[in-house]
């Protein structure tokens, strides 16, 4: 016998609790207010890639990636920042970590059985705010994005990357207007590329 969920019906808030005087707005707002969380924050690194390569659709928890292009592209989402939800003696040194992984198939209920690098494209987010009395993650003007191909991040001799190395990787960061052009160009240099993405269209 197999458990197979229907497709969740998109969610306005509105929506009331049975036994319950709260509805789902109520909710969001009690787990998703603080866009500085770190979770949280990713998930909004994922929505704003989303929408720039035209992506509406409700993101999947157990995909191996975090957003798939309607031409078939998928992409990892890294986010980072200086400033976190609690008190710091010194702003934070942005860090990500991309590592390989087991791809889940959500068909089969089973996951691939070697680890490997499961995205065709990869975008590091970063929240370049410095103070709390600036910082405004709902202002796309306040995030930068390094872009980069599935054969850089094999490449890489350790999991972890900072700054520096995305500079030196990505060359310079590009604003939010930019962002799907460079997933496109870069996804299409991956295709050609000995060792890129044999996932591509």
């Amino acid at each position: 016998m197999t458990f197979t969920p229907p497709s969740p019906p998109p969610l306005t808030g509105s929506e009331p609790f049975d036994g319950l005087d709260a509805r789902v707005l109520d909710f969001w707002r009690f787990a998703l207010s603080d866009l500085r969380t770190n979770n949280v924050r990713g998930h909004l690194a994922e929505f704003l890639v989303a929408r720039a390569v035209g992506v509406s659709a409700q993101r999947v928890e157990w995909d191996p990636w975090d957003v798939q292009t309607p031409d078939g592209i998928t992409i990892e989402v890294k986010a980072s920042g200086y400033l976190q939800a609690w008190t710091q003696r010194k702003l934070s040194t942005p860090t990500y970590r991309v590592a390989p992984a087991h791809g889940w198939d959500s068909d089969t209920g089973a996951s691939s059985p070697e680890r490997q690098y499961n995205a065709d494209v990869y975008v590091f987010c970063l929240q370049t705010a410095r103070t709390h009395q600036v910082y405004d993650p709902l202002d796309v003007s306040q995030w930068e994005f390094y872009v980069l191909g599935r054969a850089s991040i094999v490449a890489r001799p350790y999991l972890s990357m900072g700054l520096a190395t995305l500079r030196r990787l990505a060359r310079a960061p590009i604003g939010y207007g930019e962002l799907a052009t460079s997933i496109y160009e870069v996804a299409a240099r991956e295709r050609n590329e000995p060792g890129g993405g044999s996932r591509l269209p």
